[in-house]
């Protein structure tokens, strides 16, 4: 009989630690589920980036996904907003024209402020970036510069967004993001796998920037890591390192370049009523006022220089005059490396694949010579624009505005100038520049580079989904942790009573 009772008893025993173990196995069960199978669900984020270029402002906005890969965020170019009215370099001079521009501002931003979720408002970053045009004006009117500045620090300031900046940015910085935006675009940092994640391609060579814009051009590409000096930066994105060079010639955009020649031809002649000019087309003919040509930082002015002085100037479609004058603006001489490009500044040799966009893109498409091109069909195409007249040009190129077309003889002979003598592009490196407007639908700016730059600082919205939602979660843990309870005071009960 007591046998009987001592076996009854270890069942008892041993059923209680059995259910015991069962419940403590199951509470952390229940804990480990909760939470390594819970998921992140990233919400959208957003970014505003305001290009200030010399002759306008444009609106960016873009978006990405919260989740980051090695750190950089995956980002859409959503929204391009022109803004009407000139470049903010030209505001705080004629009241009606800063009309016109803070008009095209405020529908630029409305425009954009309907396009972000009103959640996203306060946490949606906000940038403004100016180039060339105000930093020619920072040199010739530091005030001015900083007046327009605040009024529009004013502004952004106003409206619903996380405003960050309104700043100039410097030339190296905007070739610098120029060559991340044209290489993230070609995939060249990320491309999607098989299983649909973001991976480092493989074998994948970044190519070149050249950017050409009003008032500055810029250079932009990766060399080996060893090349050191000013004009090299050492960047990282999505993890991994790249040697930059990049350099910017102030001074140097197609516009200011312009009206160097124009000072050329100008001084070349004795009768301002009537000068001739090689680089606009035969039947085309303009007047306008001195102060178009000298009202800069990059053209020097001439004795006696009277800013409402008119000047006539006649086209005579010569290409080969044109040609000289042209590259008589530029000043190639010698610097302390083996290779230099202008104005004595060192530049390793261009070696790989370039995107020529912006103001070497509209040059092309204006010779018909877009996407990639030969040397020589580059160099005879500006031969024959300079030679046709103007009233065939208007009809051959109705597409162009003509305010842009009677100056292309000019910007051909420029672009080839700066890519041959001043770049040191030859016959075989020449077919590797591609003139290109956009990539994916998407401009190619300095602006999408920038956005991914910020992403880094950008804090991401994090969502966590759980298996189980909090009442069972917490159901669940009181019902084992019950059950264990009773267990441990049962076993003690069973304990005690096969004591006595």
């Amino acid at each position: 009989m007591a046998s009987k009772q001592k076996t009854c008893y270890k069942c008892c025993i041993a059923g209680v630690l059995l259910l015991f173990l069962a419940s403590i196995a199951a509470l952390v069960a229940v804990a480990v589920i909760q939470d390594t199978w819970r998921s992140k669900e990233y919400s959208l984020e957003y970014g505003i980036v305001i290009d200030s270029g010399s002759s306008r402002s444009n609106v960016y906005l873009y978006e990405w996904p919260g989740e980051k890969h090695n750190k950089t965020g995956v980002v859409t170019e959503k929204m391009n907003c022109k803004v009407a009215g000139n470049g903010i370099s030209e505001m705080k001079v004629d009241p009606e024209k800063d009309a016109k521009s803070w008009k095209g501002f405020k529908e630029c931003m409305d425009n954009i402020t309907k396009a972000i979720p009103a959640k996203k408002h306060k946490t949606t970053p906000l940038f403004l970036g100016a180039t060339a045009g105000m930093r020619l004006l920072h040199e010739k009117d530091e005030q001015r510069s900083n007046e327009i500045l605040e009024s529009l620090t004013e502004y952004l300031r106003s409206l619903p967004f996380n405003f960050h900046n309104a700043t100039i940015i410097t030339g190296q910085e905007e070739g610098l993001y120029g060559w991340v935006t044209v290489n993230y675009l070609m995939d060249n940092f990320l491309e999607k796998n098989l299983w649909n994640t973001y991976v480092r391609p493989e074998g994948k060579n970044t190519v070149g920037s050249m950017d050409l814009g009003g008032a500055s051009t810029q250079i932009a590409f990766a060399v080996q890591d060893d090349l050191s000096g000013p004009d090299y930066l050492h960047v990282k994105l999505y993890g991994y390192p790249y040697n930059v060079y990049t350099h910017s010639f102030l001074c140097y955009g197609k516009n200011e370049a312009e009206k160097r020649v124009l000072d050329k031809v100008v001084q070349e002649s004795s009768d301002p009523t009537y000068i001739k000019n090689p680089c606009y087309p035969k039947g085309f003919n303009t007047t306008f006022k001195a102060s178009f040509i000298y009202d800069t930082e990059c053209t020097k002015k001439p004795n006696g220089y009277n800013p409402n002085q008119e000047l006539f100037l006649v086209g005579t479609g010569n290409p080969e005059k044109c040609g000289s004058i042209v590259k008589s603006i530029f000043v190639f001489k010698t610097c302390n490396s083996s290779q230099c490009s202008l104005n004595g500044v060192e530049q390793p040799p261009v070696t790989g694949d370039f995107l020529a966009y912006a103001g070497f893109f509209f040059t092309s498409k204006a010779l018909g010579m877009n996407g990639t091109t030969d040397l020589d069909q580059f160099n005879a195409s500006i031969t024959k624009y300079c030679n046709t007249n103007w009233t065939q040009l208007k009809a051959e190129k109705a597409g162009i505005d003509p305010k842009f077309l009677k100056t292309y003889c000019f910007a051909s002979h420029y672009v080839f100038t700066l890519l041959v003598d001043g770049y040191k592009f030859d016959k075989e490196t020449w077919k590797n520049i591609d003139f290109k407007r956009e990539v994916k639908k998407t401009s190619i700016g300095w602006s999408l580079g920038y956005m991914l730059s910020m992403s880094n600082m950008i804090p991401s919205e994090v969502k966590y989904t759980t298996p189980m939602t909090d009442p069972v979660f917490a159901g669940l843990v009181f019902l084992f942790s019950a059950l264990t309870i009773i267990t441990v005071v049962f076993f003690f009960i069973v304990l005690i009573r096969t004591c006595y």
